[in-house]
């Protein structure tokens, strides 16, 4: 599912659209079928590699997973290309399975056995690359145990645990309170002198680059594309010209002026929510992702490096110190703020601690990772922080 997609389905969340509309069930069959694509509303239900490389079918995907295998062919070892593949096919299948706008396929997978679904699979006539079923049944095994933390998840434990749920009472972290936990995860990435004024500046100066040769240099590094292949997709997505146009539009809309500060306009102020949620992850968030991943993939001397550092994109300012957007330290963060919601706010204490211990909390979306802090990452922090809510309430 690309970038666009997932904003349609996203806003029809934020606005109460129900996404789980009347359908009819879906076989297992049908699932693990490459050529199966699934239909809902009359429309072909899409997923997505890397977030922003979308497909309809497995037989599809598959088709991208050998293009990207003889790409890299020869110039990584064989055992890393034989990894890639298993890795690319194990993400189309969880992409598949576990829809944001179609909860069948998870459905059909999860309310049948481990030996059904490996004799259903062994039924399949259609060619699969290697790792096709131990896909399946690594993602069945996964999710029949585990809750999906997301805003729009039909459990509420899950929305909760989502970092976008809102605040009714705001939530104070670093001197400033917010509406949600996302608001400051994504102001943070502002220094606090940037103003409307200086992205407006840096969009100019984005909107008059060609950026192919850029991405060139990205695409054909064997060292720097398959660890970052997530990274590098979003930016080829956010650096046309009518992406650069719409965050410019965004910018000159919501009642913003030219010298407002970015980070502070996105905390709590005395009127109503100025920005959602999704607001503040597809304009704020992905804005700012730009920049900080342009800076941080940009080599000494470019021009538009040294343009980021003067605007202070070449780290998180925080407290006074500054940290690598890609840091170990900048991660921690999300743990560290994740200690106010759930262990100084009772009611959100009481939700993550009464979470059965045998029940994983996961976030996945199928339409792809994070740069700023990966989803194995998050789902660590999420653990561990209800054992700390947990614990704490024993206590």
């Amino acid at each position: 599912m690309n970038r666009q997609t997932a904003v349609r389905i996203l806003l029809l969340v934020m606005l109460a659209v129900p996404l789980r509309t009347k359908a009819e069930p879906l076989p297992l069959g049908s699932v693990v079928t490459p050529s199966t694509v699934i239909e809902k509303n009359g429309e072909p239900v899409m997923f997505a590699i890397h977030g922003y490389v979308e497909f309809k079918s497995l037989k599809d995907a598959f088709q991208y997973i050998e293009a990207q295998k003889r790409r890299w062919h020869g110039r990584i070892s064989e055992e890393d290309e034989r990894q890639l593949g298993l890795s690319l096919v194990r993400e189309a299948v969880e992409s598949r399975v576990v829809s944001m706008s179609d909860e069948r396929p998870l459905e059909a997978l999860v309310t049948h056995t481990a030996e059904e679904l490996k004799a259903i699979i062994a039924e399949v006539k259609e060619p699969v690359p290697a790792g096709y079923e131990g896909a399946f049944l690594a993602v069945q095994a996964k999710w029949k145990h585990s809750l999906n933390c997301w805003s729009a998840s039909p459990s509420i434990a899950g929305r909760v645990l989502s970092n976008w749920y809102p605040i009714e009472e705001g939530i104070e972290l670093h001197g400033a309170v917010y509406n949600s936990t996302e608001h400051f995860w994504q102001a943070v990435k502002y220094h606090p002198e940037t103003t409307i004024r200086d992205l407006d500046a840096l969009l100019d100066e984005f909107g008059k680059q060609d950026w192919s040769a850029w991405l060139k240099r990205l695409d054909e590094d064997p060292k720097l594309y398959p660890p970052n292949a997530y990274a590098i997709e979003f930016l080829r997505f956010n650096l046309t010209r009518a992406r650069l146009r719409w965050f410019r539009e965004q910018l000159s809309s919501h009642g913003l002026q030219a010298e407002d500060h970015v980070r502070k306009i996105q905390e709590r102020g005395s009127m109503p929510p100025r920005f959602t949620a999704l607001e503040e992850k597809v304009l704020w968030g992905d804005l700012a992702d730009l920049f900080h991943l342009v800076y941080v993939l940009s080599t000494p001397g470019e021009s538009l490096r040294a343009r980021l550092e003067a605007a202070h994109f070449d780290g998180i300012y925080l407290d006074g110190r500054k940290m690598g957007f890609l840091s170990e330290e900048f991660r921690r963060q999300m743990l560290e703020i994740w200690k106010v919601k759930y262990l100084r706010i009772p009611r959100f204490r009481e939700v993550i601690a009464g979470i059965p211990e045998e029940i994983r909390l996961e976030h996945f979306l199928n339409d792809g990772d994070s740069p700023d802090i990966p989803i194995p990452i998050y789902v660590n922090y999420l653990n561990r922080i209800r054992e700390m809510a947990r614990a704490q309430k024993l206590n």
